[in-house]
């Protein structure tokens, strides 16, 4: 018995293994890949990409003068709406600048640029409509009386 056990012994302990080295290549040129890999991972990764840059939309900065012209027309809205709100809420400060008189813009058509404004009374305040020409927006303020 002894016999057969240390000849089971040897025998498993000098078993021939084989095996082979392992070896990693990577794909992607970026990591040491094969440079002709680029073409195709580029290709794909746009193929997979749902978000394409919109190029129709780009922001234009305003010139000078359409910031000048802006910057009127949003003084001039400015000095209406306050003029406007003074006459109807009976502030008296004055919003055209006349010392505090509180003279302002009474009933009438208006047009500033490309915008109509209608101003009118009604039962339920002072109606202010206002039309931009161009694009054909409208809006209506009513500023309630006394």
């Amino acid at each position: 018995m002894k016999i057969i056990a240390s000849i089971i012994c040897v025998f498993g302990f000098c078993t021939i293994s084989m095996a082979q080295d392992l070896a990693y290549k990577p794909i992607n040129p970026a990591f040491g890949g094969d440079t002709f890999n680029y073409q195709w991972l580029l290709n794909s990764a746009d193929a997979q990409n749902k978000y394409k840059e919109d190029t129709t939309d780009a922001y234009k900065q305003p010139t000078d003068l359409e910031r000048f012209k802006s910057n009127l027309n949003n003084q001039l809205l400015n000095r209406i709406s306050n003029s406007l709100l003074d006459d109807q809420l009976g502030t008296g400060t004055g919003g055209t600048g006349t010392g505090g008189t509180g003279s302002g813009l009474g009933p009438g058509t208006y047009v500033f640029g490309t915008l109509s404004v209608d101003v009118y009374p009604s039962n339920l305040g002072l109606v202010v409509d206002i039309l931009d020409t161009d694009t054909g927006e409208q809006t209506q303020v009513i500023i309630p009386g006394n």
